[in-house]
């Protein structure tokens, strides 16, 4: 089956379940920040258990990164059809919840013809997802500057993913969101980046921990000079000890990470607080229960002060 033919299939899977999205629109306010959190943290939870935490626990948002472990998003069955479509979103307009990001693991660096072809395909069937569910972003990685490949080359490389991707998605409401991560963690080559894909839905994912951990540049720094491209923001905390990262619950580790909140809160962003504990990679840390739960307290009691 082309693609074309898949992303009719899912524009007409929007249009018939339009009507259980209203009042799903972005909320507004100078308050209250909008809470999700990355199914990245509960790796064994099902659907239904994660709307059901996300509600009970005041977020606002989910950030999609798997169900179940199964990280290939089109593939879970609560997207595989019009049928599951209609009725995964009639649960998060139940619970007044909407999908913020799709989290894919496309990635943008490789030169090879066939990997890099994969990858961009990869891209291409979460935006045809995110035209069916409503979600505003999908997240894509750079990622890695390849020993033997020209910097300048791996850049241009990125860029130019990130341009036919959002090509691709021209005609939607999804914008293509690079995530700040792998080797690309320097507001410099960021930025770098950005200026070569400049494009109305190429954006950023702002992880200031991912940032932070490896540069120590300031998170005021790096939201002044990246400011212009955030639409979507990585919330965590974190040391790294001997090399080795360890994750924290907020205001535990010793990732700036309020700072990097308040020049968002202040600096006027409206998108999501999006909490991304890894626990699908990390096993050891503290269950999802715990963390999920932790978030918005500790927001609650930053923005009480």
């Amino acid at each position: 089956m082309k693609t074309i033919h898949r992303r009719q299939f899912l524009q007409q899977s929007t249009l018939a379940v339009s009507t259980a999205m209203v009042g799903m629109s972005f909320i507004e306010t100078k308050k209250k920040p909008l809470l999700s959190f990355s199914t990245l943290g509960c790796p064994g939870w099902t659907f239904t258990q994660i709307v059901d935490f996300a509600a009970a626990n005041s977020y606002d948002g989910i950030e999609m990164r798997g169900i179940l472990k199964q990280l290939d998003l089109p593939k879970c069955a609560e997207f595989s059809n019009a049928i599951s479509i209609k009725n995964t979103l009639q649960q998060m307009a139940d619970k007044k919840l909407r999908f913020v990001d799709l989290g894919s693991s496309c990635t943008l660096h490789f030169s090879d013809k066939v990997e890099r072809q994969k990858n961009i395909d990869d891209g291409k069937r979460f935006i045809d997802l995110a035209v069916a569910i409503d979600c505003p972003n999908v997240r894509v990685y750079p990622n890695n500057f390849i020993k033997g490949q020209e910097k300048n080359k791996t850049i241009q490389l990125i860029a130019e993913g990130l341009l036919e991707l959002a090509a691709y998605a021209k005609g939607t409401c999804v914008h293509v969101l690079m995530e700040t991560h792998g080797d690309l963690v320097y507001i410099a080559d960021i930025k770098t980046i950005m200026e070569a894909s400049k494009h109305p839905q190429v954006g950023l994912v702002w992880d200031a921990a991912n940032m932070y951990l490896e540069t120590k540049e300031s998170p005021e720094l790096a939201y002044q000079e990246l400011q212009t491209y955030i639409q979507h923001a990585h919330i965590k905390d974190a040391k790294k000890e001997n090399g080795k990262i360890g994750f924290y619950f907020l205001g535990e580790g010793n990732i700036p990470i309020f700072s990097a909140i308040d020049a968002l809160y202040y600096g006027g962003y409206k998108g999501y607080y999006s909490f991304e504990w890894e626990k699908l990679w990390h096993p050891e840390i503290a269950e999802p229960e715990l963390a999920l739960a932790d978030y918005p307290k500790k927001m609650k009691q930053h923005f009480s002060k």
